[in-house]
């Protein structure tokens, strides 16, 4: 579901049909599925995929930039997934696949605000399975890397300022996730393949997918390392602290 602009690209797709929905909107997502609904009898899976960028350090931070992150990377996927459980329910089966990010798994430099609105998500969507599971209704979270898309290119940045530490770390900052973007050729194709096969057999309980070497490896790296290890890692080398 995209905005009428971008759907132009899909018209002559077979099996694909665009609606016009704004995630921080109610109404929005309401008559969309409203619309969905009056040309198909059911619908089996929900992706939440809406998300958008913004690196900032704290100090420099622009109150409706924040507001704009948290309205459209949490809010929206609440929103949605609020609408669409009532139709879930009544044919009791459902599954909703939130999409999060290497985010929703650690803490990096300058992911102040993008981080919390990705682990917001995973918190999220762990309890609301708990509440669904009467009805049939599943959960999973989706988290993966830098793929070879326009995201980095439209995350919204605070302008340089006179600290200089904060200008050094951001261009070096820029430059890993610029260079991880550009590396990751296979990852949007392992990113279609392990979405069509939850959508196709979705898991009965809640459950978290990392696709892609770097999600992986953020992910057990966490986990092996503790804390303070990981802590000395990012500041090594990513940092040069």
């Amino acid at each position: 579901m995209i905005c009428r602009s971008q759907a132009t690209v899909f018209e002559n797709v077979p099996n694909i049909k665009c609606y016009e929905l704004d995630v921080t909107s109610f109404d929005s997502i309401e008559k969309a599925k409203n619309e969905i609904l009056q040309e198909h009898k059911s619908i089996d899976v929900i992706i939440n995929n809406a998300g958008i960028g913004y690196r900032s350090f704290v100090e420099l931070s622009d109150d409706d930039k924040i507001d704009a992150i948290v309205k459209v990377n949490w809010l929206g996927v609440v929103k949605v997934c609020r609408a669409f459980i009532p139709h879930f329910r009544q044919q009791k089966k459902g599954h909703f696949i939130n999409i999060t990010s290497i985010a929703g798994l650690v803490n990096l430099p300058l992911g102040s605000f993008y981080h919390p609105t990705k682990q917001a998500v995973e918190s999220f969507s762990e309890c609301m399975a708990y509440e669904l599971l009467d009805f049939n209704i599943s959960v999973s979270t989706v988290q993966f890397g830098n793929t070879p898309s326009n995201f980095q290119k439209n995350v919204s940045k605070c302008a340089k300022s006179s600290i200089h530490s904060y200008n050094e770390m951001m261009d070096s900052i820029d430059g890993i996730m610029n260079k991880k973007t550009s590396e990751n050729h296979d990852l949007s194709t392992a990113i279609l393949d392990k979405l069509y096969k939850i959508a196709e057999n979705p898991p009965r309980r809640f459950h978290k997918y990392a696709i892609g070497f770097d999600a992986n490896m953020m992910k057990y790296l966490r986990k092996i390392l503790g804390y303070r290890l990981f802590d000395r890692l990012i500041r090594r080398y990513v940092l040069s602290r």
